[in-house]
């Protein structure tokens, strides 16, 4: 069994193929990835940032499943002067479109050394860095919690699912997790850590 952390480029899909009317867009097989891993769970299009990926269903499954979600980190930066009167929402959970969000972690964060994005964002006027950390993952989540508060997302960046982060991980590279992080993420899921994928 493998388990790879990658660093996925914005502007690419969380899939090895398009679907209809995607084929302009860039997909995780041109990264050279394995034969037969397939990511557990998905980060957005426009969005970039740390994507796991197995080739053991039952891993990825327990990896997407809501009853053992581990917590996710983002970096955003956003548009506009983050407020603590704005991150209280965020903080307790507030409603976006049909659910209630989970309470998550919110606070400013000093500009963090990322690479370059393919794109440079084009702010309209002042902006700020958020670190965020859920545990859940709807479609699109953490930009429509952001722009409520009035604090549109104008970058993206997932740099941590549980214990595994993108340290070392340049965009479009990838690496197998070592033996100790895969074990970690073995226990948090209540899965028996079998055949170690490292020695080290």
């Amino acid at each position: 069994m493998r388990l790879i952390a990658l660093f996925k480029p914005c502007y690419v899909l969380s899939s090895f193929t398009h679907e209809e009317g995607e084929t302009d867009k860039r997909t995780l097989s041109e990264f050279g990835l394995p034969a037969g891993v397939y990511a557990a769970g998905r980060l957005d299009y426009d969005s970039e940032g740390l994507l796991l990926l197995t080739d053991d269903g039952p891993m990825q499954h327990r990896l997407t499943d809501p009853r053992h979600k581990m917590p996710k980190t983002y970096y955003a930066q956003v548009e506009g002067v983050p407020t603590e009167a704005a991150l209280m929402p965020l903080r307790r959970g507030l409603r976006i479109k049909d659910y209630v969000t989970k309470p998550c972690q919110a606070e400013i964060l000093a500009e963090p050394t990322l690479p370059p994005r393919s794109k440079p964002i084009t702010p309209h006027g002042p902006t700020a860095w958020l670190k965020l950390v859920l545990h859940e993952g709807k479609k699109r989540q953490v930009r429509h919690m952001t722009a409520a508060v009035g604090l549109p997302t104008l970058r993206l960046v997932r740099v941590a699912i549980g214990p595994i982060t993108l340290a070392g991980l340049q965009p479009g590279q990838w690496r197998d997790l070592k033996a100790k992080e895969a074990k970690e993420i073995f226990e948090r899921n209540r899965v028996s850590f079998r055949n170690p994928i490292s020695s080290d």
